[in-house]
């Protein structure tokens, strides 16, 4: 197993390493104007805990470096932080280039899938925008998959390479989603958190009260969260159990298997069932966005 270094910049390709320009993102989508702020050093900024300060700073980071002219969301869905996706990107195109003497391979011919894709359907759109990749995106929920579909139609390039499928089994990940013909170079995933309602409200609480010291005030999730993005049976460790077990069978048609991993304490466990089915290939990537650290677990069974 192999782990690279943390930095505590967003990757070197990243189009969001040098922050944020908002005048510029501004002229781009205009409704940015209503929610921007003066930091006390001077600079202008958004607050960042304003749901729809961030939809209308991703509406003008996706046209001006994605040439995304419209995206939106269903309501109350999880609004994705496009520099942190965007990271998770580049750092998969990393370990494709393993596999093509070091060079970041690019084209329709790299096809990755990605497991909960949302009505955001993000994590495709900056793969194609990016490297020109055909994707597929899943996910359990027929709403989000077709306001997904609306956004591919109206976007120049994004319904001719990618494609959604539906989960209609929500314990299962790759099962019914692969067909015999396919073969994804990688796999992205974003997996639910929580374990249920309740214990997402627990430590939403939590962590609202741990901001906040004015009990008066009632605990919010900034960028909402429908019940599937948010919690499964088992949480987040669960939900990559079932997709290291599922993998295996499907070790022909996949390449790199990546996802996120919010919790540090899940991953023992996990690592302990791929070593276990010896796994040949296997490694960490840390990532810090802000004040936050994730990780991305990856594996590969040939």
């Amino acid at each position: 197993m192999s782990s690279t270094p943390v930095s505590k910049s967003l990757h070197p390709r990243n189009l969001h390493l040098n922050g944020y320009d908002i005048k510029k993102l501004s002229t781009k989508n205009p409704a940015l104007k209503d929610f921007v702020i003066t930091t006390p050093t001077g600079k202008e900024s958004i607050d960042f805990s304003n749901p729809q300060a961030v939809f209308e700073l991703n509406k003008g980071l996706l046209k001006n470096y994605y040439q995304i002219d419209n995206w939106s969301i269903l309501k109350n869905s999880l609004c994705p932080p496009i520099p942190g996706r965007a990271d998770y990107v580049h750092y998969v195109a990393d370990l494709l280039a393993k596999d093509n003497d070091g060079v970041v391979p690019k084209g329709f011919k790299v096809k990755v899938l990605d497991i909960g894709t949302g009505s955001s359907v993000i994590y495709p759109i900056i793969a194609q925008r990016s490297y020109q990749w055909s994707a597929v995106g899943t996910d359990i929920e027929l709403p989000a998959l077709n306001h997904a579909q609306s956004t591919l139609k109206s976007n120049v390039g994004l319904k001719r390479d990618i494609s959604l499928r539906l989960q209609e089994e929500k314990n299962q990940v790759f099962k019914g989603i692969i067909i015999p013909e396919d073969r994804f170079d990688a796999v992205f995933c974003n997996p639910p958190f929580f374990k249920s309602r309740e214990d997402n409200w627990q430590k939403t609480t939590r962590k609202f009260n741990n901001l906040h010291k004015d009990s008066s005030k009632l605990p919010v999730q900034n960028f909402g969260g429908h019940p599937n993005e948010l919690w499964c049976e088992g949480g987040e460790k669960q939900f990559i159990r079932t997709m290291i077990y599922e993998s295996m069978d499907y070790k022909e048609q996949l390449g790199w298997i990546t996802t996120l991993v919010s919790d540090k304490d899940n991953l023992k466990p996990l690592i302990a069932i791929l070593e276990y089915h010896k796994v040949p290939k296997l490694e960490i990537i840390p990532m810090i966005h802000g004040n936050k650290s994730i990780r991305i677990l990856v594996w590969k069974w040939s």
